[in-house]
């Protein structure tokens, strides 16, 4: 997907986010450590990519408006394009301030079956079939993530 997006809509780079612990949703399975520790592994050696671990920090709201409001006042010259899947494009209404979000940043939706980004910006490519959802439930992970990330995830022995 972020090679799609970076071929595609002509991205300098991408910033992967981990998300922190949002007060709007369950806390992420794996610990923030590990997510970091993954992303490294699935992203190493590529050099359009870059780990940003901002909403990680203590006290961080974990709202995207929030996020976006601090790269664009660290980065004031840099546009940005957020990346999102169909399936939150369809609930992208009832997000925090989601006219904010939209002013901050370009929305790009990739497709995802079963959900719809009809006025979207679409990122060409096959729609993924599977969401992560899904994949933490995989006991076989192999040709679905990175082989470092899979062994990762079975030493730790993660969403077990």
């Amino acid at each position: 997907m972020a090679r799609a997006a970076l071929r595609e809509l002509e991205l300098d780079r991408i910033l992967w986010i981990p998300t922190g612990a949002p007060p709007y949703r369950e806390a992420p399975v794996a610990s923030a450590e590990d997510r970091v520790a993954m992303l490294k592994l699935a992203l190493k050696g590529e050099p359009k990519y870059q780990i940003d671990e901002r909403e990680l920090a203590p006290g961080a709201s974990g709202y995207t408006v929030d996020t976006l409001r601090a790269l664009k006042a660290q980065y004031p010259r840099e546009e940005f394009t957020l990346l999102i899947g169909a399936d939150q494009y369809e609930k992208f209404r009832e997000w925090r301030e989601p006219d904010e979000v939209a002013r901050l940043a370009q929305l790009a939706v990739f497709p995802r079956p079963g959900f719809s980004a009809r006025g979207a910006r679409v990122v060409a490519m096959p729609p993924m079939k599977i969401a992560g959802t899904e994949l933490r439930k995989k006991e076989k992970l192999a040709g679905l993530v990175p082989p470092a990330v899979a062994n990762y995830i079975e030493r730790k022995g993660l969403y077990r």
